[in-house]
């Protein structure tokens, strides 16, 4: 019997077929063909019975490659999560996308035009946040929000120490420990209080010659209910050290909507000496560690060697930018009205077979814990869940209760025929 690895085609002959030319002309050619050998080697390690043609491998190995410059796919997000981490927390806008198109290329990011003469890097960007955060002595950005409380700690309390109520010493997502973080900085930390209840009396016994800091963390993920006690800034600022308050999620001033959500702005007003937080939870903007603050306290971060480390790009500059300016998906998501996701809900099954249900949803990414956003979803078959994620575009819905559910607080209205065309390919397949 003659064996089938003799007659695979060669790797020329592959990378002629019609599917791989036009992928070659996109994406570099070198990648295409690394595909096709590799396509290629596994098949002679696990041999078929019969060889494939060329036109065969050339289409699977065309199915496996990006379909731009990115393996990052686009994804219809209906899980009614809002800031849904795994999928990368806020959607731009689209004055935001065409910010980032237009410093993608030579901008005048640290250029002074008039002058020709190197300039302060980022400036319509900071001017834009300092007039978010009128409260604000000053602001920086840097890369994200953990990198912000970093910063905070690092150039005020290296070497030194922060007092931390026991009950913030929080993990978030895939392992991230906060006492890891800030010992990294070369600060200790001393803990006051217990996990449940601390008195502003717990903190002022700790300070002492060698504090740093005191910082205040919201909790972002969880809830501590019952027996509890929790020392607020404007008591925290009345101790004779700074105070840095991580808001995490990025809420720039109060919302009725999230009544329980801390926000910068109040933090400021309380006396905090810096605020940090992060661009793409409730702001809507890029990832992003936002920090606002005392004038003094701001400028001493701004100057320390890590912030070097830390800084941004021009496209997070300009996305950031827009997203300050004008108004974001994630604004329109969290207030989307229950009427309106209703109507669009009916829609959408009356044109696949599902069932409109009461659904809802949540903020996300570590923001408002606890809170729901009543609304509405279609329910489908459990096997439609996996099915839509393999479509083009990937949908993502939910599984509850044997069911899938597809909620439409996080689709773009635009999006709705999209959805309605790959749910109707699953269900006629």
């Amino acid at each position: 019997m003659t064996d089938p690895r003799r007659h695979l085609p060669r790797t020329d002959a592959v990378l002629a077929e019609p599917v791989l030319a036009a992928a070659a002309a996109r994406l570099d050619p070198a990648v295409v063909k690394r595909a096709v050998v590799e396509r290629l080697a596994a098949y002679r390690a696990a041999p078929p019975a019969t060889a494939p043609d060329a036109a065969q491998v050339a289409a699977e190995v065309a199915a496996a490659l990006p379909r731009g410059g990115t393996t990052l796919r686009r994804v219809i997000n209906a899980t009614g999560v809002v800031l849904h981490t795994n999928l990368g927390r806020a959607p731009l806008s689209s004055d935001a996308l065409r910010a980032v198109a237009q410093a993608a290329g030579y901008v005048d990011v640290e250029f002074d035009l008039a002058d020709g003469r190197r300039a302060a890097r980022g400036r319509g960007t900071l001017e834009a946040l300092r007039r978010a955060l009128p409260d604000a002595g000053d602001v920086h950005v840097v890369n994200n929000g953990a990198a912000a409380l970093v910063l905070a700690t690092t150039a005020l309390a290296a070497g030194r120490e922060v007092i931390v109520s026991r009950g913030e010493l929080v993990e978030i997502g895939d392992g991230f420990r906060l006492p890891d973080l800030i010992e990294s900085t070369g600060a200790r930390l001393r803990e006051v209080g217990t996990t449940n209840r601390v008195t502003l009396d717990d903190y002022a016994a700790a300070i002492g010659p060698d504090t740093g800091c005191v910082l205040k963390v919201h909790p972002s993920n969880f809830r501590i209910e019952g027996f509890t006690r929790a020392v607020e800034v404007d008591r925290l600022t009345t101790l004779p050290v700074p105070v840095v308050v991580d808001v995490g999620s990025g809420l720039l001033a109060p919302d009725p909507l999230l009544p329980d959500e801390p926000d910068v702005t109040t933090a400021l007003r309380a006396g905090a000496a810096v605020v940090t937080c992060s661009g793409d939870k409730l702001l809507g903007g890029p990832q992003a560690g936002l920090l606002a603050g005392q004038a003094a306290v701001v400028q001493r971060l701004r100057r320390h060697p890590l912030a070097r480390a830390l800084r941004v790009d021009k496209l997070t500059l300009a996305a950031l930018e827009a997203s300050l300016t004008a108004p974001t998906p994630v604004h329109a998501f969290l207030h989307a009205d229950a009427d309106d996701l209703n109507r669009r809900c009916v829609r959408l099954a009356e044109s696949v077979g599902g069932v409109v249900v009461a659904s809802d949803g949540v903020v996300g990414g570590g923001g408002a814990p606890g809170l729901t956003l009543p609304g509405w979803a279609v329910a489908l078959p459990e096997f439609y869940a996996a099915a839509l994620r393999a479509g083009e575009p990937p949908v993502v819905g939910r599984v509850e209760h044997g069911r899938c559910l597809l909620d439409l607080r996080c689709v773009d209205p635009a999006d709705d025929d999209l959805l309605v065309a790959a749910v109707g390919r699953v269900r006629d397949a």
